[in-house]
Formats: structure tokens, sequence, C-alpha cells
């Protein structure tokens, strides 16, 4: 999925604020509320170490400091010695407290990030399975998967747990800073504009490759799907052709691409902490060694060194974070924008309404000079075709590869809007607001009945929470499809698992189950698309036999490529070059 322009980092988090729901946008808000009263806390904590070290070296100096008089007061203190237990009680209350609060904003972070996750991951599901169905067959499957699971995933633990880490810090680093500083304000300042400059410089040095490994972990996690879906789903032609190689090798250099970009941006995330950690040592010792030399030697520094070591060993960690999470975010901004993209897809109208009203169908389906061109400059599959189907006739529909049978078919069922024309039901046209409800009264069985790898009942009812599912109006479906008798014979009954893609069940069986799933729906129209050309003669003629026994109520339209297949209907429809013609109907031997 390639960006003609990608956008920035604050664009894409600004988009990434608006798809939150309002309970998850007030649940962040009260996050950042507990980030900075753990940042306060963190910057007590700092601040209590200069006066218990200070007690601990030179308790007459903390006992005889102006601003430690209104606690000696309070506490009754006469002494100096009596110091050490509040300021050592205090110090301790106030680490517990900041680790406290640290592990409970870890803890409401990483639920409400995967809660996110889980919001976006099934609200890009959403959208994806309302879309129209041109859209879904002009893209591949596997970016849609490969946003929906993977760029997801890379979105929770790259982009918004590093937001968070990012913002948090960021608090935490500024708090801690300004207690330090008033301690020593010349030496931290200059400290930390050193140790500042030195992440600059890496930021700029680092951006353009990790803007790359970025797309290249996009693109290639869409790769990666596709390589699994094209190998598991031709299996049988890889085992008999021998070509496991080629596809093992075409994983391979996926996968390489996109963990080697997904290393880089760990090694340049995580890289500098090394480097900062060595130079913070370094700067210690010389401080230590100019403190000894001052007036008042070692004794008088230690109290400011403690503090400044506790301080590096609070601020490090957190510059890291900052610059960590600003590499991971920068590495992955493009995988936010995919599933930003797939979550921008719009809805339907009748998908925000639970109200759905049927529209009438007592009379017939009307065509009207309907054309159709899958793209403005490709060729026309329907040219200006006309026709009437009254309610409860049989109509079949034959023509040669390619002369738009299933093409026509798919508009009747509202898949495929007309480049031109309309289609009336009982004389009310079908337009985007009320197709919805046309939909409602079809049924499609394909060639190829897709069966999820669940029970009988559960692929009959397909659609239908399990507890839902009218167990009664499944086995009156199986009987009409004459398949009931089969089923009842199997030890499981309807409970029966058919397996992944219904590798368990012959081919007439899962034909069969595909009408039941039709009945079950109930609906006014079924419409079988080549349903019976995969099957033999044999198993063909009781396929067909279930379908002409069906109640003559239903509108059955029927794509077939053999005229006897057609015998039972009322009418035959050739398609010859986009147009409608009758044809004869086969005389029944």
């Amino acid at each position: 999925m390639q960006h003609k322009n990608t956008q920035s980092f604050t664009q894409l988090i600004r988009r990434l604020w608006t798809q939150l729901a309002s309970n998850r946008r007030r649940q962040f808000g009260l996050l950042l509320l507990l980030m900075i009263i753990s940042a306060f806390s963190e910057a007590i904590s700092i601040g209590a170490v200069l006066p218990f070290i200070g007690v601990l070296t030179a308790p007459s100096r903390i006992f005889e400091h102006s601003i430690a008089q209104p606690f000696i007061h309070a506490l009754e203190i006469t002494s100096a010695d009596q110091l050490i237990l509040p300021l050592a009680v205090l110090f301790g209350v106030t680490a517990l407290l900041a680790g406290g609060l640290r592990l409970l904003f870890l803890w409401l972070s990483v639920r409400l990030t995967f809660a996110v996750g889980v919001d976006l991951s099934s609200e890009i599901y959403r959208r994806t399975l309302y879309q129209p169905y041109d859209v879904h067959i002009k893209r591949n499957s596997s970016e849609v998967i490969s946003s929906i699971t993977a760029k997801i995933g890379q979105s929770i633990f790259y982009i918004i747990m590093p937001l968070l880490t990012l913002i948090s810090a960021t608090i935490m680093f500024i708090a801690i800073s300004v207690a330090i500083v008033f301690m020593t304000p010349t030496i931290v300042l200059g400290a930390f504009s050193g140790i500042g400059l030195l992440y600059i410089i890496i930021i700029r040095g680092t951006r353009k490759h990790l803007n790359s490994d970025s797309q290249k972990i996009s693109d290639e996690s869409n790769q990666v799907i596709k390589c699994l879906q094209e190998g598991l789903g031709g299996v049988r032609d890889i085992l008999i052709d021998g070509t496991q190689e080629t596809f093992c090798a075409s994983y391979k250099k996926s996968e390489r691409i996109l963990r080697r970009a997904q290393g880089n941006n760990q090694i340049i995330s995580q890289g500098p902490r090394y480097i900062m950690e060595a130079l913070a040592m370094v700067l210690m010792a010389i401080l230590a060694f100019w403190f000894s030399q001052q007036l008042g030697g070692i004794e008088t520094a230690v109290p400011i060194l403690a503090t400044m070591a506790l301080g590096m060993q609070r601020l490090l960690p957190a510059l890291q974070q900052i610059y960590a999470a600003w590499s991971n975010i920068r590495g992955y901004l493009s995988s936010l924008q995919d599933s930003l993209d797939m979550l921008d897809q719009p809805l339907p109208d009748f998908s925000r309404k639970t109200d759905v009203k049927e529209l009438n169908f007592q009379s017939s389906i009307r065509l009207k000079d309907i054309s159709f061109r899958y793209a403005p400059k490709t060729t026309q599959v329907l040219n200006n075709v006309n026709l009437i189907i009254d309610k409860g006739s049989r109509i079949g529909f034959v023509g040669e590869t390619g002369s738009g049978k299933s093409t026509l078919l798919d508009i009747i069922m509202g898949l495929l809007q007309p480049s031109e024309g309309i289609i009336e039901i009982d004389g009310l046209p079908v337009t985007s607001k009320n197709q919805h409800r046309w939909q409602s009264h079809i049924a499609h069985v394909p060639q190829v009945i897709f069966l999820a790898d669940a029970s009988i009942e559960e692929n009959i009812a397909f659609g239908i929470e399990k507890k839902q599912i009218d167990h009664a109006l499944v086995r009156q479906a199986a009987q009409q499809a004459q398949i009931a008798e089969t089923i009842e014979a199997w030890p499981k009954k309807y409970k029966t698992s058919v397996g992944e893609q219904g590798v368990q069940l012959s081919g007439g069986q899962r034909q069969r189950i595909g009408i039941a799933r039709a009945l079950y729906k109930q609906a006014d129209v079924i419409i079988f698309d080549e349903a019976t050309s995969a099957l033999d003669i044999s198993t063909e003629e009781s396929v067909i036999q279930a379908i002409e026994s069906l109640n003559d109520e239903l509108t059955i339209l029927i794509i077939a490529h053999r005229l006897t297949t057609l015998r039972s209907c009322d009418e035959i429809i050739e398609l010859r070059n986009g147009s409608v013609f009758k044809k004869e109907i086969p005389v029944n031997e």
C-alpha cells in the first residue's frame, strides 16, 4: 500500500485522536492527570534526598537552616540527631509513593492502549465488511488483513504506547529537572544542555533511516500476509508441482526485509542509551573531583552529588524514553497511516439504523436500459439490457464465458451499481438508500460454497450467532435442500464439523448446504451462480432435483453452462455481446 503523500506526525496523531471514542478520550485525559501527579511525586522524592543525606553527613547544618525551622518546631525537635528518623520516614514515603504511582500509570496505560487497539481493529474490520462489492474486488485482501492484524499491533506497540511514554517522560523530565536546578543551577543546566544537544544530533542523523524503514515495514507487512495466503491457499498445486521452495524464498525475502527494518529501528532507538550512561558516569567523576577541590571539601559536596546521582538515575532513563519513543513513532508512521486510511472507509446509511424496513416484492423485478463497465476506459460488459422477472418465475441464464451473466446477476443483487439504467422492484427504483432492504430478499448459491470451520447448523445459519440459531428452521431448510437425511445419519447430526472449507464433505453435500443456507434466510429470490457446474453429472442431477423441488413462490435465477440444467425454467435468457436474447427451453425427456 503506497502513499503518494505521507502525512506528518502531528497530522496522523490528530487523525488518530478523532478516531477515538469519547470515553477513550476522557480516559486519556485522566491518564494525563496521573502523569502530572506521578512526575510531581518524583520531583518530591528527588528533593527529599538533599536534606536526608545532609542530616546524615552534617546534621547541625540542616538543623540550623531557616527552611527547616517550621518543620522542626512542628515536630518539637530539640536536637539535630532527632531529624534523622522523620527525614528517613519522609524519604521512604515519597519513594514508595512515587514508585506506586509509576506502577499504577503502567497498569492503566497498558490496559487503555490495548483497549484502544481492540476498538481500532474492530472498527477497521466493521468498516471493511460494509464496503461495496466493487471495492472488495479491486483491493488486495492481504492489505486488509495486514491493516487489521499486523499494522494495528504495530500501532499499539510502536505508536500509542511510545506516545504515552513520550508525554509521561517529558513531564517527568521537566519536573525532576526543575527540582535539581534549584540546587545547582549552573552545573545542572550545563550538563543537561550537553546531553540534550547530543540527542538532537542523533535525532537529526537518524530521521531519514527511520522514514525509510517505516515504509519498508508497512509494505513488507502486506507482502508477508500475501505470501502466506497464496502459499496456504494453493497448497494442493504446490504439493503436486513441487514448488515449495519458490514460495518459501518469496516469503523469506519479505520477512527478512521486514525484520531487518524492525531491527534497525530497535538499534536506533536503544543505542544512544549506553553512550549517555557512560557520559553520565564520567560527568559525575569530574564533578566529584571539582567539588573536592572547593572550600569545605568532599563533605560539603556529598549531599549535592548524591542528589545529582539520583537525579541522573531518573533523568537519563527519561531522556532515553523520550528519544526511544520518538524513534519508534517515526519508524512506524506509515503503518499508522495505513490503519487510519482503513478507518476512514465510509459507512453506508443503513449500518447506523437498527429498524431497517423491508422493501416489498410482490410483483416483478424490472431492469431498464442497464449498461455496465468495470472502469471508465474498459470494454462495456452489459449494453442497454431490458428485462422483466415476475415473482415466482424461474429464469435461466446462459452464455459464453465473459458474456456478462454473473455481472448481470451481481447488479440484480445490488452488489454492483449499473453504469447506466435502473432496477425497479414493483415499480420502485433500487437506490443506495434502499439497496440493503432489497438485498434482504435475496439469497445466493455460488459455484464454490464458502464453508466456515464450524458445525453443519452454523454453516446453514451462516452469520447468525450460535445461541440465536433457530434449530427447527435449520432442519426444515436441510429437508427442503434434500440433505437432512444424510446429516441425520451422522453421529453428531447437525453438530458435525465440516472442517476447513468443508473438506470433510463431498461436492454435492457442500452445494446442498449452500441451498439450505439460502432457504434458512427465507429469501424471496434465490440466485444460483453456476452452482452445479463443478459437479459430476450424477451429483448435478440430484442437486437439480433439490432445486426443482423448492417452493413455487420462490423466484429462482440460475446461471448454467448446460441447457439441460435449465429444463425446469419458465424462460431462458442468453447473453451475447452484452445484450440479452430469449432462448428455447429444452424438452424434458
